[in-house]
């Protein structure tokens, strides 16, 4: 593994990752009920899914209770970190400058994001000085 001791999430495992950061420890049960509203998805595929995903440390599980309660390992943002710093580094050559300009031409920022992105911007460049 790269840089992080933090496996990467596959595809699937991020939609998990994502029911479990929006609505924090969770059973199979909910998982699946809350993927299913958004496409079809098995119980089994899910449970499965979430035992592997138990096993590489993405999601530490509770077996206190009857059902077994899942909550992410790590926050939303360092995941999100790990993922761009990943792809930084393959599709960008370590640029951010390229990523961002990417980003940006890709979808449409709106006027609230791209005053976020000025504000960061502004206080990057305070911390280098």
């Amino acid at each position: 593994m790269a840089k992080n001791s933090q496996p990467r999430p596959t595809d699937a495992e991020l939609e998990i990752l994502g029911v479990l950061w929006e609505h924090g420890p969770t059973t199979v049960r909910e998982v699946h009920d809350r993927l299913n509203r958004v496409k079809p998805a098995g119980y089994t595929t899910v449970l499965k899914l979430m035992q592997i995903m138990a096993e590489k440390g993405l999601v530490r599980r509770n077996e206190d209770q009857r059902a077994h309660v899942y909550s992410a390992v790590a926050p939303r943002e360092k995941t999100q970190r790990q993922l761009v710093g990943d792809l930084l580094d393959r599709a960008f050559a370590g640029s951010a400058s390229q990523l961002v300009m990417q980003a940006l031409a890709t979808k449409r920022a709106t006027a609230a994001e791209l005053a976020q992105i000025r504000d960061m911007l502004d206080e990057f460049e305070r911390g280098a000085q």
